[in-house]
């Protein structure tokens, strides 16, 4: 259970904290550092293509999931987020089947791939604005055909990128991961909790 210090994040500034994502499991990982926030979601049409450097990618789209929604409000700090993984130079985004979660599965078993989100902050009044990238790499056991089926079975890949959830049932396939937990829940909290304190906000 969360102390009551780190319930409440202390904001030095009047603006109200939006975000701007209809994740779950992003609204979680802002409860959980104590921020305050409106939730106003945006709808993106992803153009996910590596025709820019993965990182580069992942703040663009993180910037223009910001844009309209911080169009929208005044006196307000947007946070955007964006989450994907690469493999051998290629996106792993959200299977469209349980075939395409199978096949992404059995590319990824034994096998390290990074997961990068690219996350950006954006101050409606003043137009500050503040994109950056985070990388973690994760790699996964090597998979059996059984615990390949057991797991599409479940349900959980079908709307994770890459087709797992580390922080479900998905935990069982990790190996080990190099970096910032967080930032393939969704949202790397000590990174973005640094670029808050540029607009004036403190978790701690």
């Amino acid at each position: 259970m969360l102390s009551e210090s780190l319930r409440y994040a202390c904001v030095k500034v009047m603006k109200t904290i939006i975000l701007a994502s209809a994740s779950p499991r992003r609204k979680e990982l802002l409860e959980q550092i104590g921020l305050r926030f409106k939730v106003d979601p945006v709808r993106h049409e992803e153009k996910l293509e590596l025709t820019l450097p993965a990182d580069t990618v992942a703040r663009k789209i993180s910037l223009e999931k910001a844009a309209p929604v911080a169009a929208r409000h005044k006196n307000a700090i947007v946070i955007a987020a964006d989450t994907f993984g690469v493999l051998d130079g290629k996106l792993l985004v959200k299977p469209h089947s349980e075939q395409e979660a199978r096949d992404m599965l059995a590319s990824l078993s034994g096998r390290s791939h990074s997961v990068i989100t690219g996350f950006t902050l954006m101050d409606t009044d003043t137009k500050k604005t503040v994109s950056r990238s985070v990388e973690t790499i994760v790699t996964l056991k090597e998979l059996t055909p059984v615990e390949i089926e057991t797991y599409v079975k479940s349900g959980e890949p079908l709307d994770k990128a890459g087709s797992y959830a580390i922080q479900g049932l998905g935990a069982v396939l990790i190996e080990k991961i190099e970096g910032d937990y967080y930032n393939v829940v969704g949202l790397p909290l000590s990174a973005l909790a640094e670029a808050l304190k540029e607009f004036g906000v403190s978790v701690l």
